[in-house]
């Protein structure tokens, strides 16, 4: 439970997934990015596009508050649903890596989740896994 003393964030967007995959301006002034991960993708083809499309968005609308909503197509497994690789791809890779570029969230195992910081705007050029 939220502490009542808790910060509010300072912007909430208005939660609306668009209707087909990409980079939409919204007239609130914020950017709704849209991914599927395809059944045929990997963790780190999947982290790859879910960060391109965050860069992209921040070159393309600078400092935006941005919302990102993924679908994800096969990876069933155990773990609420996903493969392993997949769960930590929600739970682990767009908590600590995507995540602090965001204003909010959507993902299969979350649902719609607002970041409670500051949305990051200093986006590297590249994202590398190892």
């Amino acid at each position: 439970m939220e502490s009542p003393d808790a910060p509010l964030p300072s912007f909430i967007p208005e939660y609306k997934k668009p209707e087909a995959p990409g980079i939409w301006m919204n007239f609130d002034n914020t950017v709704s990015l849209y991914h599927i991960v395809a059944a045929a993708d990997d963790f780190a083809q999947a982290s790859q596009d879910v960060f391109a499309l965050v860069l992209e968005s921040q070159q393309r609308f600078p400092d935006w508050p941005r919302v990102l909503y993924l679908d994800i197509v096969g990876h069933r497994g155990p773990h609420h649903g996903f493969d392993a690789d997949f769960f930590e791809f929600q739970q682990e890779f767009l908590f600590s890596t995507v995540a602090p570029f965001l204003t909010g969230f959507d993902t299969p195992i979350t649902g719609p989740l607002i970041n409670p910081d500051a949305q990051r705007n200093d986006l590297p050029d590249s994202l590398r896994i190892q």
